[in-house]
């Protein structure tokens, strides 16, 4: 760790507090302990604590309250809690409430090292959040951190200055039309129209008016001239968003366009001629279209002079710091109102997500989230409903459900004590009929499964 971070140990075990202090510290944190929740709160803004570590039964102010308490003054800061068995279902419950994680007692040190290293990570991102502030809010280049993007801006950088037509693939919201947008305004056509169109969007009718123009009386409800984008984008750039599902027909006008340079509008006597880039973009293998008799083979050789892979936003994790950081701000904005903070769960929920919609599926989380946030700071019930399910890492690690961690914790705990089943339900925090019960249900759910084998 090249910069000690420090962590805030909060247990009413003297002995725990002491081992945890001692061995925490040979790891590289800087360390302050406090055996309440009430002396926790009092060292808060003395300590500043990169992550807090509490247990959750405690007299006075538990670990919940304290959690509670710690969102609330300081929200990018990680909260792990520590609790016996008894309590498990309530600490899941905190963790829904914004715990970064939990571990059950007892637990081996590698794990408590893994849940300190993935906090400590996580506080990283959050200061990172910050010092991001809105620097990049009104430039024009997307925002991208990670190594996956970088040939691909260095490709759009090279290709900025040539009319040569770029072909940008990849799934569907990764920000291809802000890549076409941003080719435009670093090249030598920035001063003239940059207009774009989604070709799955409108009936095939409509798209080629709307492309290619017609003049009035070409057909029934054509009451008056009508100039196409091909055209309004003379000198500039037309952007083609979805090319793979343009019909065959308007394939060959397009193609038309960048063989010829020239447009022909429905009902006119003859072509115009026209000077304008095309960058063309489509979530579909074209090459199995083409194969397939569904795009026309010389047109895709005509767009893919240049080709632009872009990466899906879950290849490229350290672009969520920077996105959240100009798109929290670009939203903040356009609705006129500060921006706020992230908590650290809150952030830890974007980093954990899989974007099926990439760039724009997260846009729309953050616009709906300040929409319908009223405070200051953007937390976990603030984001969509499919982001407030999902648990913490610590809590869905390797996706084991509540009941199999609860199992391997009993487990463990007899083994640790070589089955005394009274020795056991007393570390357990629990009964011994309780525990009793617990053995036979496993007993009987191993039976089954050995039955089920056979």
């Amino acid at each position: 760790m090249s910069e000690r971070q420090r962590l805030l140990i909060v247990d009413d075990d003297n002995a725990l507090r002491s081992m945890l202090d001692r061995d925490v510290r040979e790891w590289g944190w800087d360390i302050a302990t406090a055996a309440g929740g009430e002396e926790a709160l009092a060292m808060l803004a003395q300590h500043r604590p990169d992550v807090v570590l509490t247990d959750v039964r405690m007299p006075g102010i538990n670990g919940r309250d304290l959690l509670s308490e710690i969102r609330a003054r300081e929200p990018g800061v990680p909260v792990i809690l520590m609790t016996a068995f008894a309590s498990i279902d309530a600490a899941v419950e905190a963790v829904r409430a914004g715990a970064h994680g939990y571990l059950s007692k007892p637990f081996p040190l590698q794990q408590l090292r893994a849940a300190l290293e993935e906090a400590r990570q996580l506080r990283a991102l959050t200061l990172s959040l910050s010092a991001h502030g809105t620097s990049a809010a009104t430039s024009s280049v997307p925002v991208a951190a990670s190594q996956a993007m970088k040939p691909v801006l260095e490709m759009v950088r090279r290709a900025a200055s040539s009319s040569t037509p770029v072909l940008f693939v990849g799934e569907s919201g990764t920000g291809k039309e802000l890549l076409a947008r941003t080719l435009h305004e670093n090249g030598p056509r920035k001063e003239r129209n940059f207009l774009g169109i989604n070709c799955s969007a409108l009936p095939e009718t409509l798209l080629d008016s709307q492309l290619f123009g017609h003049r009035k009386g070409s057909f029934t409800d054509a009451r008056e001239d009508r100039r196409g984008l091909v055209q309004e984008a003379d000198g500039g750039t037309l952007f083609l968003d979805e090319v793979g599902d343009m019909s065959s027909a308007l394939q060959a006008k397009l193609l038309r366009v960048i063989q010829e340079r020239e447009v022909h509008p429905v009902g006119a006597p003859a072509p115009v001629s026209v000077d304008v880039r095309i960058v063309a973009a489509t979530h579909r293998d074209l090459e199995t279209l083409v194969a397939g008799g569904r795009f026309r083979q010389d047109l895709y050789y005509r767009l893919n002079v240049i080709t632009v892979r872009v990466p899906p936003l879950r290849e490229r994790p350290e672009d969520i710091v920077p996105l959240l950081s100009f798109l929290l701000d670009k939203h903040a904005r356009k609705l006129g109102r500060p921006v706020p903070a992230v908590s650290a769960e809150a952030l830890h929920r974007f980093q954990v997500a899989q974007w099926p919609g990439n760039v724009r599926e997260m846009e729309n989380a953050i616009e709906r989230a300040l929409v319908l946030g009223v405070d200051e700071v953007l937390d976990v019930d603030d984001l969509p409903p499919t982001m407030r399910r999902s648990m913490s890492a610590a809590a869905t690690a390797a996706g084991r459900r509540l009941d199999e961690i609860e199992r391997e914790h009993i487990e463990r705990t007899l083994r640790a004590v070589k089955g005394n089943k009274a020795e056991a339900a007393r570390l357990l925090g629990v009964d011994r009929k309780t525990l009793y019960r617990k053995i036979a249900q496993y007993n009987q759910e191993t039976a089954a499964e050995e039955e089920e084998e056979q």
